[in-house]
C-alpha cells in the first residue's frame, strides 16, 4: 500500500502589480502536480467584502464564473476547471465578505464560548478553516491557494497571516510562490528586477519567505536576472521560474514543465516525484500552433467600451477556441457593440462577412434592440448563430416580432407591463426584486435538461439528458410556447423539474440555437462543449465555402 502523505498547500501571491497571470500560474501548478498522479484542488481568495462576485459589474471585475453548485465567483475558477478538469464549487472560492460574515455569525451564536473575538487570530483561523475544508471535501493531495491582488495591499494582510500560521504549524506542508512582473523600460532595453526585490522584502515583512519566484515578463528571464533574484531571496536558481508571454495560456504548463517546476514543487513539499504525463497537453499545444485556417466569429453585445472584452467574456472566448481548434481552425473574434446597430440599422449588413455570430449573456435593456436587429439579419441570411442566456431570449423576441408579427413582443426586463412578454420573470424573482434581494437569488448552478428526440441539440449531445450551468432571472414564457412552436421555433431542451424551456432552435438553418444556460462554463480544451462544437462545425463549413 502506498504511503499516505499529509495534505499539502501552495500559496500563490502577486508582487509589484496584479493582472499578470496569477490565475494561470496557479492553474498550471495544479496541472503539473496532477499530471504526476496527485489529486488536486484550487482555491481563489478575493479581498472584496462582497460575499461573492455576483453583484459586481462585469466591467469592474470581469466575468462572473458560475460553479457547479451555483457559486458566482471570480473568473480564475474557470481557468482552474479548464486546466485540471476538477469541478469547482463554493469551497473553491473565499472572499473577505464570506469570512467576516461567518465570524460574526459564530459570535452571535456563542460558538466562541464567550471569549472575546479578535481580528487576529480569529479571522485568519476562519480563512484556514475554509482552506482545510476544501482540501477535505475534495480529498486533495495538494491545494493551490491563489491570493488576489499584490503583497503590498492592506486588504491582503489577514490572508497572509493565515498562510503564515499554516506554514508555522506545518513547515513541510506549505510552500509559497510569488508571481512578480519584471518591467523592461524601452529606453534601457533590459529587464529590471528591483520591483520584484522590493516585493520579496514586503512578503518577508509578513513573516513569509517565498519558495519560488515566477518572473513574468515579455521575454524569457535572463540568467543574470535569475541570479540576482536568487541571491536576494536565498533561493536555488532552479526555483526562479521564467514566465514569458506565450501564444496561448495552454502553453504555460509546458513552459513551466521544461523548467522542472512540477518536480521542484513536489520536492519542496516532501512528496515523491512521480513521472509526468503531459502527452495530451503537448498534443493540444502542437495543434494550436499548427492551426492556420481562420474562422471569423462576431460577438455582438455590450460591456465592450468599458473594460477588456477578454476579461468580461473569457469563458465565451475559451469555448470558441476549444471548439475551433477541435475542427482545425483558429478563431478570429470581432467585438461588435450592439448599440451601433440602433444608431445605424444598415450597419447590421456587416454580419454577412462573418462565419458565425454569438450574442452572449448580459443584463439590462441597453443595446437590446441592436441585438434583436442583428439576430433578424442572421436568421434571414442563414448565418450560424448561438445565443447564450440573454442571447436566447433575444432570439425568441425577434422570432415573435418578425415571424409571428407580434410587434409588441418583449421581455419584462424591457417592459414591466403591457405587450406580449414572451420572456418573463421566473417564479419568485419579482418578490426578490421588490425586497431588494439581489445577491445569490438568481437561478444558479447546474440543472438538468431533457433533450427532445429528433432535434439538433439531442444529436449534438448524443444523449437524452444533460446538466448545464445557469445564471438568470428571466425565462421563456410557456403561455406563448404553442404558437411559437407552430410557427417554427423548435423547443429542443426542457428542464424536467420546472418545465422551463432551456434550448430553442430552427430547423431550416445551417445552425440557429439559443440556450438559456451557459454552455461555455463546461467547455474544456481537450473536451469542447457539444453545443459549441456544433456551432463551430457550421461556422467552419461556411468559412471553407468563403
Amino acid at each position: 500500500m502506498a504511503k499516505k502523505h499529509k495534505p499539502k498547500f501552495v500559496f500563490v501571491v502577486g508582487g509589484v502589480m496584479s493582472s499578470v497571470g496569477k490565475g494561470v500560474a496557479s492553474a498550471s501548478i495544479a496541472k503539473l502536480v496532477q499530471s504526476r498522479g496527485y489529486k488536486v484542488a484550487s482555491i481563489k481568495c478575493d479581498m472584496y467584502v462582497n460575499v461573492d462576485a455576483g453583484t459586481i459589474r462585469p466591467a469592474e471585475h470581469g466575468e462572473v464564473y458560475v460553479g457547479a453548485d451555483g457559486i458566482e465567483s471570480d473568473q480564475d475558477l474557470g481557468n482552474y476547471e479548464r486546466f485540471t478538469g476538477e469541478v469547482t464549487t463554493n469551497d473553491n472560492y473565499i472572499t473577505t465578505g464570506q469570512v467576516y460574515q461567518e465570524v460574526i455569525r459564530r459570535e452571535r451564536n456563542l460558538e466562541y464560548k464567550g471569549e472575546d473575538v479578535e481580528v487576529v487570530p480569529d479571522v485568519p483561523k476562519e480563512i484556514i478553516r475554509r482552506i482545510e475544508s476544501c482540501q477535505k471535501k475534495n480529498k486533495a493531495d495538494l491545494v493551490t491557494v491563489e491570493y488576489g491582488g499584490t503583497v503590498g495591499e492592506y486588504q491582503l494582510v489577514l490572508f497572509l497571516e493565515a498562510a503564515r500560521m499554516m506554514k508555522a504549524a506545518n513547515p513541510d506542508d506549505v510552500a509559497f510562490v510569488m508571481v512578480s512582473y519584471l518591467p523592461t523600460p524601452s529606453l534601457l532595453g533590459e529587464q529590471k528586477s528591483k520591483p520584484t526585490q522590493y516585493a520579496i522584502r514586503t512578503l518577508n515583512s509578513a513573516g513569509i519567505i517565498p519558495d519560488f519566484i515566477m518572473c513574468r515578463a515579455d521575454n524569457p528571464v535572463t540568467q543574470d536576472v535569475k541570479r540576482t533574484i536568487s541571491n536576494v531571496c536565498s533561493l536555488p536558481i532552479e526555483r526562479i521560474i521564467s514566465a514569458p508571454n506565450v501564444e496561448s495560456i495552454y502553453d504555460v504548463p509546458l513552459v513551466f514543465a521544461k523548467q522542472n517546476l512540477g518536480r521542484e514543487v513536489l520536492k519542496a513539499l516532501h512528496l515523491p516525484v512521480r513521472p509526468s504525463r503531459m502527452k495530451d497537453w503537448e498534443g493540444l499545444s502542437r495543434k494550436i500552433k499548427r492551426t492556420k485556417k481562420e474562422v471569423k466569429i462576431a460577438i455582438v453585445g455590450k460591456y465592450f467600451n468599458m473594460k477588456s472584452c477578454k476579461d468580461t467574456y473569457i469563458s465565451v472566448i475559451e469555448a470558441t477556441n476549444h471548439a475551433a481548434w477541435h475542427h482545425g481552425f483558429k478563431p478570429k473574434i470581432t467585438w461588435i457593440d450592439s448599440e451601433s446597430y440602433e444608431k445605424d440599422p444598415k450597419k447590421v449588413r456587416e454580419l454577412k462577412k462573418f462565419d458565425g455570430v454569438v450574442v452572449p449573456g448580459g443584463w439590462g435593456t441597453r443595446g437590446i434592440e441592436g441585438k434583436i436587429k442583428a439576430i433578424e439579419y442572421i436568421r434571414k441570411n442563414k448565418i450560424p448563430y448561438l445565443g447564450l442566456c440573454y442571447g436566447m431570449q433575444c432570439a425568441v423576441i425577434e422570432f415573435a416580432r418578425n415571424v409571428l408579427g407580434w410587434k409588441d413582443a418583449c421581455t419584462t426586463e424591457m417592459k414591466k407591463k403591457g405587450g406580449r412578454p414572451v420572456i418573463h420573470w421566473m417564479p419568485g424573482q419579482l418578490e426578490n426584486i421588490k425586497k431588494k434581494k439581489y445577491g445569490g437569488t438568481l437561478r444558479l448552478g447546474e440543472h438538468p435538461c431533457q433533450l427532445i428526440k429528433g432535434t439538433k441539440a439531442r444529436e449534438l449531445y448524443g444523449k437524452a439528458k444533460v446538466s448545464e450551468r445557469h445564471r438568470h432571472r428571466y425565462e421563456y414564457n410557456n403561455d406563448y410556447r404553442v404558437e411559437l412552436e407552430e410557427a417554427g421555433l423548435i423547443t429542443s431542451g426542457v428542464n424536467p423539474e420546472m418545465n422551463l424551456v432551456e434550448i430553442v432552435e430552427l430547423e431550416d438553418h445551417p445552425f440557429f440555437m439559443g440556450t438559456q444556460f451557459h454552455p461555455e462554463f463546461k467547455s474544456y480544451p481537450l473536451k469542447p462543449n457539444p453545443i459549441w462544437k456544433g456551432f463551430l462545425a457550421a461556422a467552419t463549413k461556411r468559412a471553407k465555402k468563403s
